[in-house]
Order: C-alpha cells, then structure tokens, then sequence
C-alpha cells in the first residue's frame, strides 16, 4: 500500500520560517512523503521502498551523491520549497531529514525579506541549547539554487559548521555539515539589549517589533566553501571489512590515504563470502558486520582510487559505525552491488 503524501497545504509559508512536518520528509509534486529508518531510509512505514530506489525511479542521484546542508530556517517549509521549484528553477526531489542540534540556535537577524517584509532568521552559537531543525540531502544543483535565493556571498556564505552537533533521526552525527551562515550585516544576529533572541522564544509578529543592533558575528567556528560542494568530501572516513582492513592485501592502497589510527567498529549488516577470494556486505537491520573505521586525509582523493579498486560488484554508500554506545559515526563503505544468490557464508577461520 502506498504511504500517505502530504500536501504543501498542510504547511503553510506564512508566517516566516513556516510550517514544519513534525518528520523527516522527501518532497515532489508539491507533496511531502515520510521518510523512516531502518537499515536505510525508506518512503513510507517500514518494509517501504528504498529511498535510494525510490530516487532512482525518478531519475534523481541517490543519498551519497548529496551533501548534508543544515537547514534552520524556512527551507524546511514544504511550501517554500515549491517556491523554490517555481521561482528559481529548483529540480527533483529534496530530501529533508529531521534534526536535532546542540550549542546552536536559530536567532532573528538584524534585517527583514525584500520579497515581503518578514524578519529572516539565522544560525548563531548558543551554548547549551537544544533544538529541533533539519538536513536537506542536497544535490550540488540542487545547492547551486539555494545559492540564488540566500544571496551566497553577499546576504549569506556557505561554510562547513565547526561548532555545536548536529544529529539526524537515524541517531547519525552529521560532522562538519554545510550551513548558510550570515555575513552582510542585515544577515548577522540582532542584539536586544547586549542579547540574541532566540527564534524558539519569539513569533514572526513580536520579532518583527524587536529594536536593536547587529552582533559583529554569530560567534560560530566555520569554514567558508568556495564553489560548488563536492559530495565525495563527506564524510571524512570509510569503514572496511575485507582486503582493505589493516594487515591484509589491500591495505596499502588505503594506508597511503590514512591519517590517525583505524579504529574496530561494527555497522548494521552482515559480511558474506563471494568465493572469489574478497567478502562482501549486506546491509541488515538484525547483524551487526565487524571491520575497521578509517579516517582519510583527502576523502575525495582517497575515493576515486577505491571506487577503481573495488569495481562494478560495489556501491558506495554512506553508513553509521559504531564503537560503543555512543552516537554513530559516518562512513562510507562498500555493499556488494552484484548478484546475491552466489554469496555463501563466511568459511571457518575466516580473518575479520
């Protein structure tokens, strides 16, 4: 049975920053459709279609080729993402993933929207505070029309967030993630009496009313990006199970690209035998697959040489490993691609 879609309707733009569906979300034809977690995202209730299947049918790049974009304002808003579709020319389908930050807020900015007068918000340090925001899984198209609309470079700059954590509802740690952050000063923090106001604290109506002064920065650590964002360069690490962990045949080639000391994790899933000398993962919400987390220098680099090497047989996805009971970390790995009715398991004494 085909899950529920949400019309834009149920979340209105106005006031400013909008509605927000209380789940994460991917959107299309002015409908949102509920995303949920299991060993992967998924449209609908559990056993739903494969999110990265589901994109696939409608032509549109599956989740490792999008980046995680911090989203704390009205881009999260069903509403104006269609306005984002019909004004500036924003194609496919927008994944937008709940989210919960720490040591972050979502503050009123010293200036209003030329296209309607409403006071706009923007990010700034809060330490201690916690709230709920989101994750657009956006394509670098899909970021070259946000462009547009923040005024990149001039209104806003997009830059990798430093500061505060930033967790999706799979339990996964977004490290690092893009974020528009003010730099024109009617873009910067106001301050009310020496203060930030919290958007959480305050409606659009009483914000509009707020006197004061722009902050000389959001007291965030972030780095400015130049250019389009490269997919490849997040996240940082790999997770390995087979000829790439440490000590065996192909650790070399990854050695070259390492930084820091691999560390043992597990991800979701279990690791068979091809028969041809290598494993291969499949993804498994009831197993767990032991192997090594690897940092890289340059993510990016360290990629191309790994997708050669591993060929056809594999897809490159993003995972969450564990070492503990602490929050997942992002990797990518490799998840066998290929026929699975030749796997067999594992033969006894097989070195993990």
């Amino acid at each position: 049975m085909p899950s529920r879609a949400y019309p834009d309707a149920d979340f209105p733009a106005d006031p400013y920053p909008g509605a927000v569906p209380p789940f994460s979300f991917v959107h299309l034809d002015e409908c949102s459709h509920p995303l949920t977690f299991d060993v992967c995202w998924r449209v609908g209730e559990a056993g739903g279609a494969e999110l990265d299947l589901w994109l696939a049918g409608h032509g549109a790049p599956p989740l490792a080729a999008r980046i995680p974009l911090l989203s704390y304002g009205s881009n999260r808003n069903p509403s104006k993402i269609t306005w984002l579709r019909r004004s500036l020319g924003l194609t496919g389908p927008v994944v937008v993933l709940r989210a919960r930050t720490e040591n972050l807020a979502a503050v009123w900015a010293s200036g209003f929207r030329a296209r309607d007068g409403q006071r706009t918000s923007v990010l700034g340090a809060a330490p201690g505070a916690t709230e709920k925001h989101a994750v657009w899984l956006a394509t670098p198209e899909q970021v070259a029309v946000l462009d547009r609309c923040e005024g990149r470079d001039d209104r806003y700059r997009l830059a990798r967030l430093g500061t505060g954590a930033v967790h999706t509802d799979d339990g996964l740690r977004i490290e690092a993630p893009w974020c528009y952050l003010g730099l024109s000063a009617i873009r910067r923090p106001l301050l009310v009496n020496g203060s930030p106001v919290r958007c959480a604290d305050l409606d659009q109506a009483a914000a509009f009313a707020l006197d004061g002064v722009p902050a000389p920065d959001d007291g965030l650590s972030a780095t400015t990006v130049h250019g389009a964002p490269d997919p490849d360069a997040w996240p940082s690490a790999v997770f390995v199970y087979g000829t790439l962990q440490p000590g065996h045949r192909a650790w070399p080639l990854l050695a070259e690209h390492s930084v820091g000391r691999p560390r043992r994790a597990t991800v979701a899933g279990q690791v068979w035998d091809t028969g041809f000398g290598y494993p291969a993962l499949l993804p498994d919400g009831s197993s767990r697959a032991p192997g090594w987390v690897v940092t890289m220098r340059d993510p990016v680099s360290a990629l191309g040489d790994l997708d050669r090497y591993e060929g056809p047989e594999y897809r490159r996805i993003r995972v969450a490993a564990t070492s503990g009971s602490g929050p997942g970390t992002a990797c990518w790995t490799y998840a066998w691609a290929a026929d699975e009715g030749s796997l067999q398991a594992l033969p006894a004494g097989w070195t993990r």
